[in-house]
């Protein structure tokens, strides 16, 4: 008699590579911040989850930014940034998320009198008093006139950088067609100086070229690069330097970076060798988990068991982090 074959363990441990704070903040998590500092919200559960979370008639990334406003609101004092990294970092982990890294932008918690730097030190804080291991990526961000925040976020990033344990990298976000790629090569020039490791928004709401020009400036990782499939040489050029793609399924449908789910690349991608990981962008304001993101892939693309375990390789490979990290990461997953 044959002996049974055990079958394939699904993902129930996660690594989060592309969470924006401000996109984490869920229903809960607005209460306890808005209680905080005194601000209203409505009272019917319903209402606010309304406000919190992406329009079902959604058009275009630049609709989904706009429902960034009110949890930015909450994290415009030391005490409310901070708690709002804790209050993130403790509900991930309690889904069965063992590392992340979260990403926020300085530069957009200056409203009432934070500095930059102060809202570095009160993010860093909140990772402190957090059991999940977190790491922070500062943002830049795309815009008009902006540059000399967006220099100063880079001095920031140079100022606080580590290995683990604090800002491990930058990124570039915001509206992609809007602000091109192209505008900001100066910038990450200087990163690239400062040895400053960096993640870019591309391929999401621009094309290929997007993602060809991020690659050009050296970017470790890229953010969706859902569009990447337009040009061949970019595929190629992602696969034979192993530039890992942060790509947020769920994201994606409700920004219409895809407009046909069926016609979703992620799969294509694995396949084809590129280091896909999948993370969930902002899971507050689209209503999912990292678990949601797996489950969804499983039923909707039949990823198994033995892909997701590579796919949570490839992020843990990609995470800005230590090696000693990553040696722990591999232990905690099993692999």
């Amino acid at each position: 008699m044959e002996k049974a074959v055990a079958p394939k363990k699904f993902a129930d441990k996660y690594i989060e590579l592309h969470l924006h704070l401000d996109g984490a903040v869920t229903s809960d998590i607005a209460r306890k911040l808005a209680k905080i500092q005194g601000i209203p919200l409505p009272h019917d559960d319903a209402e606010l989850e309304k406000q919190l979370t992406v329009p079902n008639d959604c058009e275009s990334l630049n609709d989904f930014l706009k429902c960034f406003a009110l949890p930015l609101s909450f994290m415009q004092t030391k005490e409310g940034l901070s708690e709002a990294v804790r209050l993130v970092s403790e509900n991930i982990r309690s889904q069965g998320v063992i590392y992340a890294e979260i990403r926020f932008a300085p530069q957009l918690h200056t409203e009432k009198g934070m500095t930059q730097e102060d809202a570095v030190k009160a993010a860093l804080k909140g990772i402190s008093e957090t059991e999940l291991k977190v790491n922070l990526i500062l943002c830049c961000m795309r815009g008009e006139g902006n540059e000399a925040a967006n220099n100063e976020t880079l001095e920031l990033a140079k100022k606080y950088l580590v290995k683990d344990g604090g800002v491990v990298a930058i990124d570039l976000a915001g509206a992609e067609a809007l602000f091109p790629t192209e505008n900001y090569r100066g910038l990450f020039k200087k990163a690239k100086k400062a040895n400053i490791p960096f993640t870019i928004h591309a391929g999401e709401a621009d094309g290929s070229e997007s993602v060809k020009l991020a690659v050009e400036y050296g970017a470790s990782r890229i953010g969706h690069g859902v569009r990447s499939y337009e040009d061949a040489e970019v595929v190629q050029t992602l696969k034979e330097k192993g530039i890992a793609l942060e790509m947020c399924p769920t994201s994606n449908r409700q920004t219409h970076a895809v407009e046909d789910m069926s016609q979703y690349p992620f799969m294509d991608y694995l396949n084809n060798g590129l280091a896909v990981t999948l993370n969930t962008d902002d899971m507050g304001i689209e209503g999912t988990t990292l678990a949601d993101e797996f489950r969804y892939m499983e039923k909707s693309f039949g990823l198994t068991a033995e892909q997701e375990k590579q796919i949570l390789e490839n992020a843990v490979d990609s995470a800005f982090t230590t090696d000693e990290v990553k040696a722990q990461l591999r232990k905690e997953l099993g692999s």
